[in-house]
């Protein structure tokens, strides 16, 4: 599963199984070619915990990388991860409705790794109550329209990040038939395989 976020009508991904919301900072030129990223990892060590979460967060960033550099393998122009893995595909319309940039995402999934709970945690607002009802109404309408192993949501309002059967009939047929509940146009081109 993947999560969605709008962030001033852009398209934010951070890296789920499904759809994807990620953060803006930025990252430094490094000159060999984009390639390098802002440390995740600071100088100082500290016990246990922080190093464990640094490590987390710097292989994280590293799958970034990997998903971005396939992304431009197929022609998309994605910025390189900021430190802490996100990375900000600018205007949502593209990445909805461009069948590009849809056959990309499709074809580079399988390398858009989940973001780190602790990650995503420290970076999630809470949800207002109309979000929390948009993403109650999506999960049903998924549901009930040919994904019946779509997650539901959570206490928190948020669909919850469990694996299901997103390429079925039943799913494409449901995410076509629910998508504009949460903002994906109907008239939005499927990814061909």
């Amino acid at each position: 599963m993947s999560s969605r976020r709008r962030f001033g009508g852009r398209l934010v991904l951070a890296g789920t199984a499904s759809v994807v919301a990620l953060v803006v900072t930025g990252c430094g030129g490094g000159g060999n070619g984009g390639d390098e990223v802002a440390s995740a990892v600071g100088d100082k060590t500290g016990d246990k915990a922080s190093a464990s979460g640094s490590s987390e967060l710097a292989d994280y960033v590293e799958a970034q990388r990997k998903w971005v550099k396939c992304l431009r393998g197929e022609g998309l122009d994605a910025p390189d991860p900021d430190a802490k893995g996100m990375v900000d595909l600018g205007d949502r319309t593209k990445w909805k409705r461009d069948p590009k940039a849809l056959k990309a995402q499709e074809k580079c999934a399988e390398l858009n790794v989940p973001v780190p709970e602790s990650l995503e945690k420290a970076q999630q607002p809470e949800l207002t109550k109309e979000e929390i009802r948009t993403n109650q109404r999506y999960a049903k309408c998924m549901q009930e329209h040919g994904a019946p192993d779509f997650p539901d949501t959570g206490a928190d309002g948020r669909i919850l990040e469990i694996t299901w059967d997103s390429t079925s009939a039943g799913a494409k047929r449901a995410t076509r038939v629910c998508g504009p509940i949460i903002g994906i146009p109907t008239d939005a081109p499927s990814p061909q395989g």
